[in-house]
């Protein structure tokens, strides 16, 4: 006998992402305060843990808060989180949450940008809803 969850593997195969996704309602919020500095916002999501399998357990709840902002100047903007405290992912890289791209740049080079360039801190900080989440 198979499970909902062993399907779900056979039928989507690959690698996941576990994390937490901006909750629906405070991300519209949220895009009005901090409105994108390039045409396409993103405002989805911040990763805990990149490329896991599909029945990877979800990241339990968590306290955070938007406390800065990166922008190469060149397409890509992010928003820096504190989770539960800290900035710092494990397995390292920056807590953040890709907020707005120009085209041709892609959310995975946020973190690159945050550490090349660094962020300016938000003030005063603001909390932030996150749901535990896997995507891709």
């Amino acid at each position: 006998m198979h499970t909902a969850s062993e399907a779900f593997r056979k039928a989507r195969p690959g690698p996941f992402v576990i994390g937490w996704k901006l909750d629906r309602e405070e991300r519209e919020l949220l895009l009005a305060r901090f409105p994108p500095a390039y045409a396409r916002p993103i405002a989805d999501h911040v990763t805990l843990r990149p490329r896991v399998h599909a029945g990877t357990v979800l990241p339990p709840a968590v306290r955070a808060v938007i406390v800065g902002r990166a922008d190469d100047g060149q397409g890509l903007e992010a928003l820096v989180v504190h989770v539960d405290g800290s900035t710092e992912r494990p397995g390292g890289g920056t807590y953040h949450v890709t907020w707005s791209l120009e085209a041709g740049r892609k959310a995975v080079e946020s973190n690159d940008v945050i550490a090349a360039r660094g962020w300016q801190p938000v003030d005063p900080p603001v909390a932030l809803q996150l749901v535990p989440a896997r995507f891709r």
